[in-house]
Formats: structure tokens, sequence, C-alpha cells
């Protein structure tokens, strides 16, 4: 799928979002860049259509959001619901924890985007070493017949 156009506005505004972090963020961060969470690589400030995701790791499809206290608003409440709604409209999954979640219970945290991620990520395919196996319509592996004769 193409991306969505982004602006040099929203392209300029994530830069901005990425120097300025909230304290919850950057230690949200300090865990998901590089790699270090099930080898996924996770983006920060991710302009994405009119909106910038906290964080999106695009090959599992999963948008993090660290929200604070604004976000306990009903207008911002509704306003989230319509931007999950985009996200997920283009496939991607939205997991948000407040600021508070992340600065108390941020082992809990990853153990939740983690466990996400892995049931998002696209299902492997493996094969025996002699290659006989082929997906079925679930997505399970099925072996095929073997046709040797029996000795």
């Amino acid at each position: 799928m193409p991306h969505d156009e982004v602006s040099k506005v929203q392209r300029d505004r994530a830069k901005r979002l990425r120097r300025e972090m909230t304290r919850a963020e950057t230690l949200l961060w300090r865990h998901l860049k590089a790699k270090r969470l099930a080898g996924l690589g996770f983006r920060r400030q991710v302009p994405m259509g009119n909106y910038i995701a906290d964080f999106a790791a695009h090959s599992c499809k999963l948008v993090i959001e660290v929200d604070g206290e604004s976000h306990d608003f009903e207008e911002r409440i509704r306003h989230d619901a319509a931007r999950d709604r985009w996200f997920e409209s283009r496939g991607y999954r939205v997991l948000r924890f407040t600021n508070d979640d992340v600065m108390k219970n941020l082992e809990g945290v990853v153990l939740t985007i983690a466990e996400a991620a892995e049931q998002a990520a696209p299902r492997s395919l493996t094969l025996s070493r002699k290659g006989r196996g082929n997906p079925s319509a679930d997505g399970s592996l099925t072996r095929a017949p073997d046709f040797r004769e029996e000795e």
C-alpha cells in the first residue's frame, strides 16, 4: 500500500516533536529504539497523513500513543477516537498509554507492546529440511503427500 502524502508542515512539526518529547516518551523510546524490542524497527513522532504517531512499527502495523492529562477532556477523547479510526482504516493497531502508565509501570507497558507486536507480526512459514511443507488456507503448515514407495 502506498504511503499517504505528508506535507512539509507535518514533517517540520514531527521534527519539532522529536526534539521536545515528554519525559514518558523519552523513557519509552529508550526501550523501543535500535530494534531493542523483539527486533522491531520503531520510529518516533511519525507523520502519517494528517496525524503524527508518537511511535510506529510499520512492519507489524502498530502505533503507540503516550498521552498526557490533556487527553482526559471530552473534546480530546473524541479527537483521539477519530485518529485511532484513521490509523485502523490503514491496518494499524493503536495502543494508548498514559504518561503515568509509562512512568510507573514501564515494564508492563513494554510487555504489552511486545505482545501486541507478536500478535500483529506476519506469520513466518517454516519448512521442513526437505522443503515439503505447504501453507494451507488458514495459514498453518500442512505436509505434502509423500509419494515414495514403501520399502
